[in-house]
């Protein structure tokens, strides 16, 4: 798949709509986890559906595995030595970053690695850096995958 392919809805989304773009150090992490909650499950999304056409329940039990606040905080865990110094200054602002509130099925730990792996999501994302993204979530997905 080439580049051009790889950034096709994001460079669609710019032309379509050119506010300009924002130095992305400057969004704070709750606005880079909003998106980054978005662009994440619909990456997972993806991944599931393109392993087979099942029923919708049995995709969203699937989904679930790698979109609920324990399986990212398990990705999360696993792609800390993989991040680069700029990935990992952005990793910790997102889990720093207090949100209103947590998942009912998670510690607050979890929440904050997961809040802080869709800040990174978003941030390698808006950065034209989706492959990179892709990348870590493999390594994370590998992990999830060896536990089960």
């Amino acid at each position: 798949m080439s580049e051009e392919k790889e950034e096709s809805l994001l460079c669609e989304i710019l032309e379509a709509f050119p506010e300009g773009e924002a130095d992305l150090k400057t969004y704070s992490p709750l606005a880079l986890a909003f998106l980054g909650d978005a662009i994440y499950s619909t990456i997972i999304r993806t991944i599931v559906v393109l392993k087979g056409n099942r029923q919708a329940e049995k995709l969203h039990k699937e989904t679930t595995k790698y979109v609920s606040a324990q399986g990212q905080a398990k990705i999360a865990d696993a792609i800390q030595p993989y991040l680069s110094e700029e990935e990992a200054k952005i990793y910790r602002r997102g889990h720093n970053a207090n949100p209103y509130h947590h998942a009912k099925n998670a510690t607050y730990e979890e929440y904050r690695k997961a809040t802080a792996l869709e800040v990174l999501c978003a941030y390698l994302y808006l950065k034209h850096e989706t492959k990179r993204f892709l990348a870590l979530l493999k390594i994370g997905q590998d992990v999830l995958e060896e536990e089960q």
